[in-house]
């Protein structure tokens, strides 16, 4: 059973940074790529950013793009989210996903090739 823990959540100021991390288990983590997503209040689920399995490839939403970085650390079964510059906006849950594939922009773009998810960690931005 694929477990996703993630951890890094929390309350910060406009312009403030946070660094989101989520650890897997029950899988080779090394063979999948991973994504960024999240869900404000009333709001549809929102793709932020994603990673192909060795790092090598990136992809990122418009809202987010030069303000937050994903990475990850095969070694250590962790991806994470540097988040730079938030906003408002940006307050919402956030959770990471495991993809059915290894990498591959048609698949990493796509919410619905994400197979496993995580319970989400809350970010609040204060004004």
């Amino acid at each position: 059973q694929v477990q996703l823990v993630e951890s890094g959540g929390g309350l910060v100021q406009a312009g403030g940074s946070l660094r989101l991390s989520c650890v897997a288990s029950g899988r080779t983590f090394s063979g999948y790529a991973m994504g960024w997503f999240r869900q404000a209040p009333g709001k549809e689920r929102e793709f932020l950013a994603a990673i192909n399995w060795s790092g090598s490839d990136t992809y990122y939403a418009d809202s987010v793009k030069g303000r937050f970085t994903i990475s990850r650390d095969n070694a250590k079964d962790t991806v994470y989210l540097q988040m730079n510059g938030l906003k408002p906006e940006d307050m919402a849950i956030y959770y990471c996903a495991t993809n059915k594939y290894a990498g591959g922009r048609y698949y990493l773009l796509r919410s619905n090739e994400y197979e496993y998810w995580g319970q989400g960690t809350q970010v609040s931005v204060s004004s």
